[in-house]
């Protein structure tokens, strides 16, 4: 396993610290477990155009940074386009060679930057699992505005942990923490196929999986604040979008997987009785033994 990866999935040296080595060198410190599937079928939308496009321009930036770029090129691409607290909270500036884009706009391009596949992949793999749902039940627009603003919150709590960090975050952890936690405020009884340390495959309620692992980046920034894996981005994403999804939800989509009936189901609930059915402008009268017409 590459370096790269280890750091991905939460692989570190001992600290000598009982409990913050067995948070942190377990398989998956940053990610508990790793999603495969759930059953959970689109019931407003027929593609999750966003999600994909989502994935679609991670996957090109990378290409970028981490295949056809030089090495010089895609150090300066990852600064310029990262997420730098001591920046963003006037403590430092940029060479003028890389300030290429405006600073502000740095708290949603970091979220499109990874510092490797092993980086990029785990968290493709959450946005395709979790996202389509989450845009499902928004809308396209609205869930792109949502994930942007999740992006946002995680890179504004990350530099609030440090305002003087010149270290730039880069990667998607903080809109997916907003995803994530949309998620299982919408659907937590759905049933999610999860490989849990990285080993075992098990079908599960989502809440179980993403409560656990929402409550381990709470200890992890208590813990950890200023590791390698930003707990901070995950936090401002989480908070942001357990928020976000009570005002940006479709009207009429249920929280907590709660069935809500439709007028449109009442009024077919009504008339399934053919005892009771009527033709448009007819006067509604009940068809009895001695109606024969």
């Amino acid at each position: 396993m590459t370096v790269a990866m280890r750091m991905c999935f939460g692989f570190r040296e001992k600290t000598g610290n009982l409990a913050l080595d067995h948070m942190t060198r377990t398989p998956g410190a940053g990610f508990m477990f790793i999603p495969l599937h759930d059953a959970n079928t689109l019931k407003h939308i027929k593609v999750q155009w966003v999600t994909m496009g989502l994935i679609a321009v991670d996957l090109v930036v990378w290409l970028f940074t981490g295949v056809v770029a030089s090495q010089s090129v895609s150090q300066a691409t990852i600064v310029g386009l990262g997420y730098i607290p001591a920046v963003a909270f006037h403590h430092a500036r940029l060479e003028p060679a890389l300030a290429f884009i405006p600073e502000p706009l740095t708290y949603i391009t970091y979220s499109f930057v990874h510092s490797g596949f092993w980086h990029l992949a785990p968290n493709m793999l959450f946005l395709w699992v979790f996202g389509d749902n989450v845009e499902d039940a928004m809308g396209h627009l609205r869930f792109l505005l949502f994930y942007l603003l999740c992006a946002a919150a995680g890179a504004l709590v990350h530099g609030l942990v440090g305002t003087t960090s010149e270290a730039p975050l880069v990667g998607a952890s903080g809109a997916i923490s907003g995803v994530v936690t949309a998620y299982v405020v919408l659907h937590p009884r759905v049933k999610v196929w999860v490989l849990v340390l990285m080993r075992v495959p098990l079908p599960l309620p989502a809440f179980v999986p993403l409560l656990l692992w929402i409550g381990q980046q709470f200890v992890m920034l208590v813990l950890e604040p200023d590791g390698s894996i930003s707990w901070g981005a995950h936090v401002g994403g989480i908070l942001a979008g357990g928020l976000l999804v009570l005002l940006m939800r479709r009207r009429g989509v249920p929280l907590f997987d709660r069935e809500v009936v439709t007028p449109r189901a009442v009024r077919d609930r009504r008339t399934a009785n053919p005892a009771m059915a009527v033709a448009p402008g007819q006067q509604l009268r009940p068809r009895l033994p001695w109606n024969r017409e």
